[in-house]
C-alpha cells in the first residue's frame, strides 16, 4: 500500500519546461586526445566509464517511468513525462555515439555496457516495479547533482578543454537538470512511499559508487599509461581537488534521505535559463548541433 508524501498527497507539480532536442555531435577520428579530459588519466577512464553506462541506464529510466505513465493524472507531469522520455533516448542515443569512439580508442565502453545492461536486467527480475521506480528517482538525483556541478563551477568546466565531449556533456547537464524531477514526481504520485524512497537511495549509493570504481579501475588498467606510476600518482592525488568530490556536492546528495526532499529544493531556475541561452540561443554555441 503506498503512502501519500504528506496528509494532502503530492504537491502540484509546477511548470516546467522539458523539451526534446533533436541534436547531434560528431567526434571525427584526429578529434580527441587520448587522455581528452585535459590530458588527466584517472578523469578520462572515470568520464569514459560514466558515459558508457548511460545507455542501458538511460533506456533503464525510460522503462520504469514509462510503465507508470498511464497512471499519472496530473496534466502537466504528463506532459513532462514525454518530453523526458524524448530527452533520455537521445541522451542514449548520443552517449552510444561517443562510445564507440572511446571505443576505438581504446576505452572498454563496449564490455562496461554490456555488464550495465546484465546488472539492470537482473535488478527488473528482482525487484518489484515501484523499487525500479525508486532506483530511476534515485540515479536521477545523483546524474542532475554531476549536472549542476558542471553548469555552476568553472572548475568543472575547465577539466573537459574544448572539445566535442565538453559541448556534449554540457548539454546533457542542461537536460538532466530540467528534467531532474520527473521521476522523483511519478514516484510521489503513483508510489509515495517515503522510507522506500531513501532505503533505495542508500543501497544506490553504494551500487553506483562500487560501479564506477570498479569499471574505472578495469578500465585503468588496460590502459599502458596506467603503468606509469608517478603519472597515475599525480593523477590519483588530483582527484582531491575535484570540483565533483567536494563535501559540498557530497550534501547536495545526501540531501535526498531527508524525508519531505524535493528535487526543487534546490532552485536551478536561473541557471537553466543562463546555459539555454548560453548553448540554443540566437547565437548559442550548439545551435548549429540542433537539427
Amino acid at each position: 500500500m503506498s503512502q501519500p508524501l504528506t496528509s494532502e498527497g503530492p504537491r502540484p507539480v509546477p511548470v516546467r519546461s522539458v523539451r526534446t532536442r533533436r541534436i547531434a555531435f560528431a567526434y571525427p577520428p584526429a578529434a580527441l586526445d587520448r587522455h581528452y579530459v585535459r590530458g588527466d588519466l584517472v578523469m578520462s577512464h572515470v568520464v569514459s566509464v560514466l558515459s558508457a553506462m548511460f545507455p542501458e541506464g538511460e533506456d533503464f529510466f525510460v522503462r520504469s517511468v514509462r510503465h507508470y505513465a498511464d497512471r499519472v493524472t496530473d496534466s502537466e507531469l504528463k506532459k513532462q513525462v514525454a518530453g523526458f522520455i524524448g530527452q533520455e533516448v537521445t541522451h542514449g542515443r548520443e552517449h552510444g555515439a561517443l562510445n564507440e569512439r572511446l571505443q576505438e580508442m581504446g576505452y572498454p565502453t563496449r564490455r562496461v555496457d554490456r555488464m550495465v545492461k546484465a546488472g539492470l536486467k537482473r535488478n527488473e527480475r528482482l525487484f518489484p516495479h515501484k523499487v525500479q521506480l525508486a532506483i530511476t528517482a534515485a540515479l536521477e538525483h545523483y546524474t542532475a547533482a554531476l549536472a549542476e556541478t558542471l553548469l555552476t563551477d568553472p572548475r568543472a568546466q575547465e577539466l573537459l578543454g574544448e572539445n566535442e565531449v565538453r559541448s556534449m556533456l554540457l548539454w546533457h547537464a542542461l537536460e538532466e537538470s530540467e528534467h531532474k524531477a520527473v521521476a522523483f514526481d511519478v514516484y510521489q504520485h503513483v508510489v509515495g512511499d517515503e522510507k522506500l524512497r531513501i532505503r533505495t537511495m542508500r543501497f544506490m549509493t553504494v551500487a553506483f559508487i562500487f560501479a564506477v570504481v570498479g569499471h574505472s579501475v578495469l578500465s585503468l588498467l588496460g590502459d599502458r599509461a596506467s603503468y606509469d606510476l608517478r603519472r597515475l600518482g599525480r593523477s590519483l592525488a588530483a582527484l582531491r581537488h575535484s570540483p565533483f568530490l567536494t563535501r559540498e556536492v557530497a550534501r547536495r546528495i545526501n540531501d535526498y534521505n531527508r524525508v519531505g526532499f524535493h528535487p526543487d529544493d534546490h532552485d536551478a531556475t536561473e541557471l537553466l535559463e543562463r546555459w539555454r541561452e548560453e548553448l540554443f540561443g540566437e547565437e548559442g554555441r550548439l545551435a548549429d548541433h540542433v537539427k
